[in-house]
């Protein structure tokens, strides 16, 4: 077990408390005038420190990094930097509800749970376990030994189950009394496996409709004053990007195409295994580890090319070239179980060639030089000019990648609400597709927005609403005329479009209604064959003919209601949780100083 004490010791490091030793080596923290007692949230008086949440944040993004093996861009950034606030703030305000109920740990307990519990990590070492099961009595003669102890494994143990233990305990305080009955269960199951086909005509005010209707501000200032809490919205900016794209050629596709094809012969052949080969070539680097296998699992997991071309397979079987938007794959089919497959595969990119990535590597670096990092807007302008490039304008939300016609632009949205200014140039970003360039145009900040900022937005909404209302006479003429017949005669007669949907269930919706919940719950109380009175939603009037209706099964139902049951729990007791965090939260008083902080470490490094 001597040959295992790194491993496993650098292992839980990393997992456990390894956040600030990453974080001091991580260049973080600069020079920065920010101190070790510096303050990026209160909660309830209790200090979050800077350094804990950069910390944790370094953490979190090197085991990204490590899990995909591929850099991370702005965007992820700054999600993974929001995912480490919330887990300390909840993990302050689960302390403070631990202490106030007076939950602690044992000695005994600490002992017992590092001796027959320990953590997931652990048991998935594979020098800990035996014939690919974690061996239990393989971990506790490790944890019995001088190594154990010398590496340190005993005290982060005790570190981890101090705070696992407690919090395990408050868990199941929450969560004590949770039940679901027969009854509670059969229509939970109802909602998901009832289903029902409908016809429905919608009666949809047109754009001139809702412009001719009139409102006051009166009416304007008393929405806004009753729906005030609920207008918090997150900052909008307007960016003017450019890109330079890594083209990829039908040369270089095919290029890709010849050395799959090569590949899979040395492993037909037997000159290379499949396992080494997905090892060395494929850039899935997150099967790659694992010599490419993807596992069991049912159909649904990939995209459609992939998932047709292992359907075609027979167990042992390795496809051709298979391609898709990732480039070309070989895929092994290892077993077939009805619908479920286990699959191992290697996935090789469709790259530039050489002498092509260089002339882009160029040209990226000539924009670059000058356009990139500038106050001033008339760079960008002559930088896209001068070397040809096409612009594009658009709009983009705080906290959310920007995406213009399907493609994500890496890295440009972190950075318009990362403190720049209006007019600025970004850094140049890049991914697989090419290197992007943008200039902030134009910056709302988040907030609740005062009334003259949101008066256009209610204005529109109380007009829309006063529109949708005078839909519903002529939605009911329609009505009683559908009801003498049916409704796709009276929408013959009066001209009126009828739309019949697939079979859809309670939990499911209406795909082209997906806010109607007032129609899906008519198509489970109408009879079938029933017309139905004008529905009134926020953005049409509705009526609906319920064509068919299929009950759930409850013979299925009872032979699987014991498994049903424990699913529901556990998602019920995952609920709870949440709820109760969510709970001590809107209580609380925290104090969020994240933008003065990066603020300041801003203004340090300018």
């Amino acid at each position: 077990m001597r040959s295992s004490a790194k491993y496993i010791w650098i292992f839980v490091t990393v997992a456990f408390i390894g956040g600030f030793l990453l974080y001091e080596s991580s260049g973080l923290f600069g020079s920065a005038p920010i101190t070790s007692t510096t303050a990026v949230a209160t909660v309830n008086g209790q200090d979050i420190l800077v350094t804990t949440w950069q910390a944790l944040s370094s953490q979190l993004e090197q085991q990204r990094t490590a899990s995909s093996g591929e850099s991370i861009s702005l965007d992820e950034r700054d999600a993974i930097q929001n995912q480490a606030f919330d887990q300390l703030v909840s993990d302050a305000l689960l302390s403070q509800e631990m202490r106030r109920r007076g939950i602690t740990v044992s000695v005994d307990e600490l002992t017992n749970a590092a001796k027959y519990s320990p953590p997931p990590q652990l048991m998935q070492d594979p020098e800990l376990q035996t014939n690919g099961q974690f061996d239990l009595e393989k971990y506790q003669r490790f944890l019995a030994s001088p190594t154990a102890k010398q590496s340190g494994l005993l005290l982060q143990l005790e570190s981890y189950y101090r705070d696992a233990i407690p919090k395990q305990k408050l868990y199941q305080q929450i969560t004590s009394g949770l039940w679901i009955s027969d009854a509670t269960l059969w229509m939970n199951y109802r909602d998901a496996h009832d289903s029902a086909a409908i016809s429905y005509a919608a009666f949809v005010p047109s754009d001139a409709d809702v412009a001719a209707e009139p409102v006051s501000d009166a009416e304007i200032r008393a929405y806004y004053d009753a729906h005030k809490k609920d207008m918090a919205r997150t900052g909008r900016a307007r960016v003017t990007f450019t890109e330079i794209p890594r083209t990829v050629t039908a040369a270089d596709s095919a290029a890709v195409r010849n050395h799959a094809i090569a590949l899979r012969d040395s492993i037909v052949s037997g000159a290379m295994k499949f396992e080494d080969a997905a090892k060395a070539e494929s850039v899935d680097s997150a099967s790659a580890v694992r010599g490419g296998d993807l596992g069991k699992g049912v159909k649904g997991r990939f995209v459609p090319a992939f998932e047709t071309a292992a359907a075609a397979l027979k167990p042992g079987e390795i496809s051709p070239p298979v391609l898709t938007q990732f480039g070309y794959h070989l895929i092994r089919l290892d077993s077939r179980n009805g619908d479920t497959l286990a699959m191992h595969h290697i996935l090789l990119h469709i790259a530039q060639s050489d002498s092509d990535a260089d002339r882009t590597d160029r040209k990226a670096d000539t924009l670059a030089k000058m356009g990139a990092s500038s106050e001033t807007p008339d760079k960008f302008d002559a930088a896209v000019k001068a070397l040809g490039l096409k612009t594009y304008t658009t709009d983009v939300t705080e906290g959310q990648t920007l995406v213009y016609n399907g493609q994500q632009i890496p890295s440009v949205s972190a950075w318009a609400f990362g403190g720049a200014k209006v007019g600025e140039s970004s850094d140049l970003y890049d991914d697989d597709a090419g290197y992007y360039l943008a200039r902030l145009d134009a910056l709302t900040p988040g907030g609740t927005p005062s009334l003259d900022a949101a008066k256009r937005d209610i204005k529109l909404l109380l007009a829309r609403k006063k529109a949708v209302q005078k839909q519903v006479d002529p939605a009911r003429k329609f009505a009683i005329a559908a009801s003498a017949s049916s409704l796709a005669q009276a929408g013959q007669l009066l001209n009126t479009r009828v739309v019949r949907t697939d079979a859809f269930t309670r939990v499911s919706g209406i795909p082209d209604a997906p806010n109607a919940s007032r129609i899906v719950g008519a198509a489970f109380a109408l009879p079938v064959g029933t017309v139905s009175e004008p529905i009134v939603t926020d953005e049409a009037v509705y009526v609906i003919e319920v064509n068919r209706r299929v009950d759930a099964d409850r013979k299925t139902f009872d032979a699987a209601k014991d498994q049903l049951r424990g699913q529901y729990l556990s998602s019920m007791q995952q609920g709870r949780i949440q709820e109760f965090v969510a709970n001590l939260k809107s209580a609380a008083k925290i104090t969020d100083r994240r933008k003065e902080v990066e603020a300041a470490m801003r203004r340090s490094s300018s």
